[in-house]
């Protein structure tokens, strides 16, 4: 068996999508004479500045089909389809003589941190030489120019080692378009998407947005998918493709993927985490939420070690605390994060970054929150007292003086508390569909530890 992987073949202005590149490469391999077993959708660090678009890299197992025929047919494939003038573009190849079942543990170990690191060109070609596994660089800098040619050969390399690297797989079923058509507006029936995602809910998910009105499944870019139907069922995802009304469909492809299980979280502690990586993190909230410029929604969380109480009085140094920010296309999502309160127990989900702050001096630390969950949330509230005889909030009596009632002459020694009107429950919320990652899990998808409030 042969394992055919390519990536970074993709344009972000020219039309040309690297699932696209797959699904003709699966065709070709088996007019030679192979068997394709299985087409793999594996999505990459979606924190990685080169990305095209959404990073994704594609392998398709083969059989009955040497490695050396394959290599030529794949070959020929990418210099068809690629768009190597797209500078932002550097496709590449690998093809690995070998089953799923028989990864190398390294192999399998690059894969595992192509989804939560950086990789190096040159780490890619040395492992996939030391394993006799073919490359090809394609395009201008493919015969040796600089430093990045051919950089697709790291992702590509990571989708040859994702059977053995993951073990949580979800399904992409996606129509294309005719090349001729990319570029123009498509043509796909919105009544008839919401009717198909309805039908198909929650084992289909993702199709479209509820609460925008968008119809997700459908994309923007000027490339030849139709459109993309995830789910965790393949039957599911074909029937619904099968319910839409659209333009006519060139061909399709049905992918097993990492989509949509969080695979690119790891767990993380505030002041040891990695710049360009996903992080689940345990932490309490340290600061109000504040609406900056812009629409996007900031609130500093701390470790939760440094202790609630204190934290939430300030006894936390900013250096120590990390900035979660919602950002404004995570839509309603930030009314989510807009009602937690200082002390409120939290777990953060997203993409580490360090960027400037307006109110921090120099760098701050951020995550780009694509979840959270609320898992113990402070219940009450200090507010100025109320006079018992009239009804009417108290008023300052001076500093360190209590609170007196200019009415009535009564007075309080200081604020009371009451129950707090939260807007938020115990439990994990998340992004809509419409601003979701790929690789992001949708709570509908289940296996949290807490009660979930799905977005659809």
């Amino acid at each position: 068996m042969a394992i055919v992987a390519v990536d970074d073949t993709d344009s972000r202005e020219r039309g040309m999508c690297t699932t696209y590149v797959g699904a003709r490469l699966a065709e070709r391999l088996a007019s030679a004479g192979g068997r394709v077993e299985r087409r793999l959708l594996v999505r990459l660090n979606p924190a990685v500045k080169h990305k095209t678009r959404g990073n994704a890299a594609v392998a398709i197992h083969v059989d009955e089909i040497g490695p050396g025929t394959a290599f030529e047919v794949a070959a020929a494939t990418v210099r068809e389809f690629a768009v190597p003038a797209d500078p932002r573009t550097s496709p590449g190849l690998v093809v690995a003589d070998t089953s799923p079942s028989a990864l190398p543990a390294e192999v399998e170990a690059f894969s595992r941190r192509a989804l939560r690191s950086r990789l190096s060109l040159d780490e890619a070609l040395s492992l996939a030489e030391s394993h006799g596994y073919r490359h090809a660089a394609f395009g201008s800098g493919g015969a040796g120019g600089d430093d990045v040619s051919g950089r697709g050969r790291i992702g590509a390399l990571a989708a040859v080692g994702a059977p053995a690297a993951f073990d949580d797989w979800t399904v992409e079923h996606i129509a294309y378009r005719e090349l001729d058509r990319c570029g123009t507006p498509r043509e796909v029936d919105a009544e008839s998407v919401f009717a198909a995602a309805d039908a198909a809910y929650p084992t289909v998910w993702d199709t479209v947005d509820r609460g925008t009105g968008e119809v997700v499944c459908v994309p923007n870019a000027p490339g030849p998918i139709l459109y993309g139907i995830r789910g965790d069922d393949a039957a599911a995802c074909r029937e619904v493709a099968a319910s839409i009304e659209s333009e006519a469909v060139a061909r399709t492809e049905t992918f097993l993927t990492n989509q949509g299980t969080d695979a690119h979280l790891a767990t993380g502690t505030i002041g040891e985490l990695r710049d360009g990586a996903g992080y689940r993190v345990d932490a309490v909230v340290v600061t109000e939420p504040e609406t900056k410029r812009g629409g996007h929604v900031h609130v500093d969380v701390a470790d939760v070690a440094d202790g609630g109480g204190d934290v939430a009085d300030g006894g936390c140094d900013v250096d120590d605390r990390l900035r979660c920010v919602a950002f404004k296309p995570t839509g309603r999502f930030r009314d989510r994060v807009r009602a937690l309160r200082p002390g409120d127990r939290v777990t953060v989900c997203g993409e580490h970054e360090r960027r400037a702050l307006p109110d921090r001096a120099g760098e701050g630390v951020t995550l780009k929150l694509e979840k959270l969950a609320a898992r113990d949330l402070v219940r009450t509230e200090r507010v100025v007292p109320t006079c018992p005889d009239c009804g009417r909030s108290m008023s300052s009596a001076g500093r360190d003086q209590g609170y007196r009632c200019r009415d009535c002459g009564t007075d309080a020694p200081g604020k009371t508390e009451r129950e707090a009107d939260r807007g938020i429950d115990i439990g994990w919320y998340e992004v809509p569909p419409s601003a979701r990652r790929h690789v992001a899990k949708p709570l509908v998808r289940g296996g949290f530890d807490a009660p979930t409030h799905p977005e659809r």
